[in-house]
């Protein structure tokens, strides 16, 4: 039977020109789905300049909304005035499905609840942790449980990430999905070809890499306190840091406090295609973060044929085999304890770095992401029975009904009602003000008069009669 291809809108305040592992991760999947004969558009706010509609090389249509930003890459969120625009974009595109990223991403929310209204199938893919204590993480925990009640299915990029979202959007664990990041491993070849290292002599100096957003959470404030006992317990070593953000300012600081000049390099921002330039200048690779889902950061650096330090945090331990990494705690002496200890490994040659590069091939694949994807849209479209896609004997949900999420508004009141005492109550009347403001777009601006884009001619895999792949077909503008 043929494969079914499906329109996809990628949604997120979280895309190129900022790099980061969000940002990486739409594109390259979104890549490998167009690959597999789908159509997928990305839709994310303004950059600078970069605003409407641009065409990426690969075939990724994106549109950029002119809309105001508020903090680290998020639109403010208005909840309702993004929907003209959305609803516009959705039936020029003939969208299917909305798939939002980033439990942050206020655009990704958004669109989700637009896209339900207007009877979309919506999948959410969650990239971070976040705890139940603090007040921030109340308030975007609840706004999470919000947003996923009436999502069809949620994706996370680690075990460690499911666990942390079901639990704070209140989920059934069945309706989520691991699915973890990967890397174009062709892209962070490692610098020399694969041959067992030599022991360094005592006078031949060791790099240490750190590349990361230079925020509190990804352990900015742990990483200036450990930098000068690491360089002062071991002198033939120096620092390499590449990244941006608020702590900037503090590691430039630390570095004339003590006359570190000479030892810390500080690159600033870097775009992700000089990512691996920078790695294999090193032998260590630092990885001091507070909280982590994923790590995609750990996974270039181990196919660059780096030695990698990280602390023990979230779903880090999933990411890399015991042999690439040495963990520590998220503090300051365990820190410098664990760098030591790689140092001395790198400086003995007791570690085949030179087998890095084809064990991550092996691990992880975009390829690999983009079908497991894509089996999420089959089963949330009943392209595959629900049987085969939550596991036969966990087809129905408790009550007998179906685990996919109807489209009927007393069905959705009923699960925005879950929601809260009060907030229950507000969430089913924003839903209830969505919908009349849908039927209202229907009526002052009707479907007919919205042209339909051209399709960016693309490639359909085409399989036999025995459901192997048989070639390819081209499917024109149209």
């Amino acid at each position: 039977m043929p494969r079914r291809s499906y329109n996809i809108a990628m949604v997120s305040d979280f895309f190129y020109p900022q790099p980061g592992g969000v940002e990486s991760h739409i594109y390259q999947l979104s890549t490998k789905l167009i690959d597999r004969g789908h159509k997928v558009i990305v839709i994310t706010h303004a950059y600078a300049d970069r605003t409407g509609v641009r065409h990426l090389t690969n075939g990724i249509k994106v549109y950029h909304i002119p809309f105001a930003v508020i903090y680290r890459s998020a639109i403010f969120p208005t909840v309702f005035s993004l929907f003209p625009v959305l609803r516009n974009i959705f039936i020029r595109e003939r969208i299917e499905i909305v798939h939002g990223h980033g439990a942050l991403s206020a655009m990704s929310h958004e669109a989700i609840l637009h896209g339900r209204t207007m009877g979309l199938r919506a999948v959410y893919t969650d990239h971070s942790l976040f705890g139940f204590a603090d007040m921030g993480s109340i308030l975007a925990n609840k706004i999470l449980k919000f947003g996923l009640s009436d999502v069809d299915h949620v994706i996370c990029v680690s075990y460690t990430c499911k666990e942390n979202t079901v639990l704070r959007a209140s989920l059934d664990p069945l309706m989520v999905s691991v699915i973890p990041n990967a890397l174009v491993s062709a892209s962070f070849r490692p610098r020399k070809p694969a041959s067992k290292p030599l022991p360094l002599r005592p006078h031949e100096p060791i790099t240490i890499v750190v590349i990361s957003r230079l925020y509190y959470n990804k352990g900015t404030d742990l990483l200036t306190a450990a930098i000068p006992r690491i360089l002062e317990a071991h002198p033939n070593t120096r620092f390499i840091i590449a990244g941006d953000g608020p702590k900037a300012i503090d590691l430039q600081q630390m570095i004339e406090q003590n006359v570190l000049q000479d030892r810390v390099e500080m690159l600033g921002a870097v775009r992700h295609e000089e990512v691996r330039d920078v790695l294999i200048r090193g032998h260590v690779y630092l990885h001091p973060s507070l909280t982590e889902a994923f790590g995609t950061a750990l996974v270039e650096a181990a196919s660059c044929g780096l030695y990698v330090v990280s602390t023990r945090v979230g779903g880090i331990p999933e990411v890399l085999p015991p042999h690439m990494t040495v963990f520590s705690d998220p503090e300051e002496d365990d820190l410098v304890s664990a760098t030591g200890r790689a140092i001395l490994r790198i400086r003995a040659g007791q570690v085949r770095t030179d087998l890095f590069h084809d064990q991550i091939k092996s691990y992880y694949s975009w390829v690999d992401v983009a079908a497991r994807t894509e089996r999420v849209y089959d089963g949330i479209t009943n392209t595959i029975p629900e049987a085969e896609f939550y596991g036969s004997d966990a087809s129905a949900a408790p009550d007998g009904r179906s685990r996919i999420p109807s489209f009927a508004m007393i069905d959705r009141f009923k699960r925005y009602y879950g929601c809260g005492l009060w907030a229950g109550k507000l969430f089913c009347i924003v839903a209830a003000v969505d919908f009349l403001l849908y039927v209202f777009l229907e009526w002052w601006f009707p479907r007919a008069d919205i042209d339909i884009a051209t399709d960016w001619p693309r490639k359909i895999i085409v399989e036999d009669e025995e459901g192997e792949e048989g070639g390819w077909e081209e499917n024109g503008p149209g």
